[in-house]
């Protein structure tokens, strides 16, 4: 019989096709809530696909305190229209994508209500996401920060990171310029949900 799996995650703005493969995979996860705000990481950015490869998008933050501000206390800053560049470059990417008019009625209220702290905004997206995968997990968020892992658990806050490579073999699906990009692993998981919709999940637990 295998054992329980217990991951620690950091807190992800869209996070990317890793990220999830690991919630699927695991019985118990655990969000960092409190931890320092670390930047250039899936915290407050994503990774899609367009035509000209992979495109970052940067949710701007306001740093109440400094380096030493808590993730739970960063808030998001507005005095940039980030959103509707988000939700433009988003369209643009996936308005020709096989499921994309299926689904950008679960994501769309995101870019036009303002949220006030990036950790709220980030749960609130993660929750529509298992919601659209049709996965029953349930997400804890911890109060007091961990040096590490506890026993039995697989920490994962500093290993899911854009300059790190992603150890996810993960198989080909069709993305909307394949022809012209070829095939790019590991973007964001609306990228997944956009081009392959309810098989998705499927797609996740067979990684």
């Amino acid at each position: 019989m295998m054992r329980p799996l217990s991951i620690l995650l950091s807190t992800a703005y869209l996070p990317p096709i890793e990220y999830f493969f690991w919630i699927m995979k695991a019985d118990s996860i655990i969000i960092e809530g409190d931890e320092n705000y670390t930047k250039q990481t899936y915290r407050n950015r994503c990774e899609i696909c367009t035509g000209n490869g992979k495109l970052i998008l940067t949710i701007p933050v306001i740093k109440t305190n400094g380096n030493h501000t808590k993730i739970k206390d960063i808030r998001i800053d507005y005095s940039v229209n980030w959103q509707l560049k988000h939700w433009r470059a988003i369209v643009s990417a996936y308005n020709h994508s096989p499921y994309f008019l299926f689904y950008r009625d679960a994501l769309e209220p995101f870019y036009i209500k303002n949220y006030k702290f990036l950790f709220d905004y980030n749960s609130l997206v993660l929750n529509m996401i298992l919601r659209v995968l049709n996965a029953q997990k349930s997400i804890e968020y911890n109060n007091s920060y961990l040096k590490k892992a506890l026993p039995g658990m697989v920490d994962l806050r500093y290993d899911i990171i854009p300059k790190n490579k992603s150890n996810l073999n993960s198989k080909p699906y069709w993305q909307v310029f394949n022809t012209q990009t070829g095939f790019i692993p590991n973007m964001s998981v609306i990228d997944l949900i956009f081009n392959l919709g309810m098989d998705s999940k499927d797609f996740l637990f067979s990684q």
